[in-house]
């Protein structure tokens, strides 16, 4: 949630990005470690710059926490840097900044992510620092209750926001009573039921070494990384339970949700069931969603709704993956005159792929965006950091990044269109509208969010 200076040099940030930025994927090397606890991580070595980074996974995020109390893990991950050990939240924060050391953490809906970047010279206390945020964090009064207030504050300023609106109501309205229909930082009535028993139990709970995916980038070798691994993870307990959560059962049956807000512009959503991220079909969804709506000036959306009539400011699709649930889903934004028009051409868009699949030339430059574009995700050390992560998360395989480009590149024109039949129902295409819409007339209530 929160993020602190991180001064590297330009010189040593700019010959990373260039080093990486002109590498294949392909040709980036991943190494397994396991340090003498048997803790293991994923490494890629890169001894350009002296900067060694860590990214780190607990599998189960903000989905867990306890509704009434909704929040917690969001306000946990701006708390864990505000103190820990003998360190109170000014000593430990200006150590941090003293040694540009970079600390973050983030509750996500089925992870709980964590960062740290350091100058290899610093890398002995910015590790200490770690080990003692996850393993002996305070949470003192003072800084407990200074974020605590500041999330409040910004729900109070979000509550008027359209998009953030749209949001919520989309969370309530497609999973109902799940957890994931939880509101990620909570409401200004969970938030202040937060007790510091509460942040305390959430780290009991969730940090343990059964739950934990690595990833490390930069410039440490294999065998400095491994006694590492101990110093930083070893202290957490061997083994944690979190709850077992059932699969979300969508509620996607084609309903269009108006919130009325006197703004001049309406926020949009809208989806439908997607496709998990082990789905055998799911290189092919990724292309065909490229083609609809995920790619950017080049998408069917953007150019049909956007480019040629004008009727919005943004659009775009994307592939949604969660653990317990999976959409294919997207967004909008548009004058509330258009709104109207905005939704009867994304369902003709929807239709379009759905009934007539792709051309050869957009599935070819479907398939040199995608496999093109990749290695610009690996541009820097955190990237690459948090890259690793994924891949294990989602258990790809470590040769993964070697392997991409040719799932990409086998997807056929058929492919597309047996996919695009299987996914796309016009029809149960749900919608959640924010603003004045016009013409747009509401099938089912908003429910109470």
């Amino acid at each position: 949630m929160t993020g602190r200076p991180f001064r590297l040099a330009g010189r040593f940030a700019a010959v990373l990005g260039l080093v990486f930025f002109a590498a294949s994927a392909g040709a980036v090397e991943v190494k397994r470690v396991v340090s003498p606890g048997g803790v293991e991580a994923w490494l890629v070595h890169d001894a350009s710059v002296p900067v060694t980074a860590i990214e780190f996974s607990f599998r189960g995020g903000r989905a867990h926490d306890p509704k009434a109390k909704a929040g917690l893990a969001n306000l946990v991950s701006g708390l864990l840097d505000e103190g820990a050990g003998a360190l109170d939240s000014q000593a430990f924060q200006s150590r941090l900044q003293d040694l540009s050391i970079r600390m973050n953490f983030a509750a996500g809906r089925d992870t709980f992510r964590g960062s740290l970047k350091t100058l290899n010279r610093h890398r002995a206390e910015a590790v200490r620092l770690l080990r003692m945020a996850l393993t002996a964090p305070r949470f003192d009064a003072e800084p407990v209750e200074r974020i605590r207030a500041q999330i409040m504050v910004s729900l109070k300023r979000r509550s008027m926001d359209p998009n953030y609106v749209a949001g919520r109501v989309w969370g309530r309205a497609v999973y109902g009573d799940h957890p994931y229909g939880q509101p990620s930082e909570g409401t200004l009535e969970t938030i202040n039921k937060i007790e510091t028993a509460d942040l305390r139990a959430f780290v009991k709970n969730q940090f343990a070494r059964n739950l934990l995916i690595v990833g490390v980038t930069g410039d440490i070798t294999a065998a400095e990384l491994a006694p590492l691994l101990d110093e930083v993870f070893g202290g957490l307990p061997e083994r944690a339970e979190p709850a077992t959560l059932p699969a979300a059962k969508l509620n996607l049956s084609g309903e269009t949700y108006v919130v009325e807000m006197n703004v001049p512009q309406s926020a949009i959503l809208f989806g439908q069931p997607g496709l998990a991220r082990s789905d055998p079909d799911w290189y092919t969804a990724l292309v065909a969603n490229y083609i609809l709506g995920g790619g950017g000036f080049a998408s069917r959306l953007y150019r049909e709704v956007r480019e040629k009539r004008g009727l919005v400011y943004s659009i775009g699709s994307y592939l949604h993956p969660m653990r317990l649930a999976a959409l294919i889903a997207g967004s909008a934004g548009t004058k509330n005159a258009s709104a109207a028009e905005s939704l009867k051409i994304i369902r003709r868009e929807w239709g379009r792929l759905r009934d007539g699949g792709v051309t050869v030339r957009e599935l070819a430059d479907a398939k040199t965006y995608l496999t093109g574009s990749f290695p610009l995700r690996l541009s820097s050390t955190d990237r690459i950091a948090r890259m690793l992560v994924s891949l294990q998360y989602h258990e790809l395989g470590i040769d993964y990044l070697k392997k991409r480009s040719s799932y990409i590149n086998a997807v056929t024109g058929d492919d597309v269109a047996r996919v695009a039949r299987r996914l796309l129902d016009p029809k149960s295409l749900t919608f959640v509208l924010v603003g004045k819409p016009v013409g747009v007339k509401a099938t089912a209530p908003v429910p109470e969010i």
